[in-house]
């Protein structure tokens, strides 16, 4: 080979590494306990497997099981009762009017409907949370996919929905059923703020400070946590991406609320 020829020669560029998938540490049972002593390193194995459903499901049975027992504490046609006529837009409706509605959503197929939707739109609600933190991770330089993205979406909010459990189901079986605000949608511990405030006087405001409670926080931390973990996020995006999925959230709650009390 001439001295021309070996000064034009350039070594082939090394080959693209390749994203292997890594081994789980952790069984998903695992990964559903531990989160709630051992985040960072539960976020880090959901970062090398992603996984979601166990959770989610746990998540889902969570919330059903309040409502159950709600429902059969209380009674559904006095809940719906309460929420009819404390929306404001109804406050000048007439009475006929008021009892036509009651009757209808509290029959034998709206209570199945409800019961059916419950676990739907909680579905719905983790896909759209998922497809938010994958976005918003990897505008911000992260190394996201879906499925990690949906599983800090939900394992991050699964301490808190037992906490809610927990929590809610004391106050339910001992509290006088006469002083539980039938017209709550956000359960009946107030864990924040918002208990300082009526929800029928200052309904407005009211959803805002809602969005302040324990159980919101506790979801917001383990959330910046797993994406720092997940996605590779520095701390600062991690929490950027946080607050402003949450922005949206309160900002949609602070909506309903102008809107209809």
């Amino acid at each position: 080979m001439s001295d021309l020829e070996t000064q034009d020669f350039q070594p082939p560029p090394p080959p693209e590494k390749l994203d292997v998938p890594q081994k789980a540490e952790m069984s998903e049972i695992g990964t559903v306990t531990s989160i709630f002593i051992e985040p960072g390193r539960t976020f880090e194995d959901l970062g090398r497997k992603p996984r979601f459903l166990i959770a989610g499901i746990l998540s889902i049975l969570c919330i059903m099981i309040f409502q159950v027992a709600f429902i059969q504490k209380i009674g559904f046609e006095k809940i719906a009762r309460a929420r009819i006529e404390s929306n404001r837009g109804m406050a000048d409706m007439p009475k006929e009017q008021k009892e036509a509605i009651i009757a209808q959503q509290t029959g034998p197929i709206a209570q199945y409907i409800g019961y059916v939707l419950l676990p739907v739109g909680m579905a719905v609600f983790f896909l759209i949370g998922g497809l938010l933190y994958w976005l918003g991770a990897n505008a911000l330089g992260g190394k996201a996919t879906f499925g990690r993205g949906l599983s800090v979406w939900i394992y991050s909010g699964w301490p808190s929905a037992v906490l809610f459990l927990i929590a809610n189901l004391l106050v339910l079986f001992l509290k006088d059923p006469a002083e539980i605000d039938l017209t709550s949608t956000n359960g009946l511990v107030q864990a924040g703020p918002a208990m300082l405030v009526g929800a029928k006087s200052q309904p407005v405001l009211h959803a805002l400070l809602s969005a302040f409670d324990l159980f919101q926080i506790i979801g917001w931390v383990l959330a910046a946590i797993g994406l720092q973990k997940v996605a590779k996020l520095k701390a600062g995006s991690a929490w950027t991406v946080v607050i402003l999925i949450a922005l949206i959230g309160i900002s949609i709650r602070v909506v309903g609320a102008l809107v209809f009390g």
